[in-house]
């Protein structure tokens, strides 16, 4: 069952004229947010840029928004969320940007309203953290990297 929470968001002057977030399919997990650029931004490859959205969000207690990259973007072009995932707390009240980076070969231009992200929502789990002298026993052991084979 899928649930569905209300979101308050605050729309931005420069976020003018822009849609809001939108599921592009019925199971979409994410929803595509926009780029609320005045004027176009060319991303070298290799760097990296700010993107704002023209949208700040009240995201609910026990909850986080999850900045992610949108696929097609990254298969085509190699531009992706340098932070990914990001996560903007429950707390903030500040616009929502998007960290993109260029890894592809081109420079790649992005246009106001461009589909430059998706977003999600998610429950928060936390943690009572708590010091020990030692840590039960497992197969794995401290085997890390590699160490369950190829």
């Amino acid at each position: 069952m899928r649930v569905t929470l209300k979101l308050k968001m605050q729309r931005l002057p420069h976020g003018d004229g822009l849609p809001l977030p939108t599921y592009q399919t019925e199971h979409a997990a994410g929803a595509d947010v926009h780029a609320a650029l005045e004027s176009p931004v060319l991303l070298q490859p290799g760097k990296w840029e700010l993107i704002p959205t023209g949208f700040c969000y009240e995201i609910p207690p026990s909850y986080e928004m999850q900045v992610r990259p949108r696929s097609g973007l990254a298969f085509k072009h190699g531009v992706t969320v340098l932070n990914a995932p990001g996560t903007i707390d429950a707390d903030y009240r500040g616009e929502l940007k998007v960290l993109l980076i260029n890894h592809g070969p081109e420079p790649f231009e992005i246009q106001r309203g461009e589909r430059i992200a998706q977003i999600i929502i998610a429950p928060v789990t936390t943690a009572d953290f708590k010091e020990v002298e030692m840590l039960s026993d497992t197969t794995r052991g401290q085997g890390g990297f590699g160490s369950t084979g190829k």
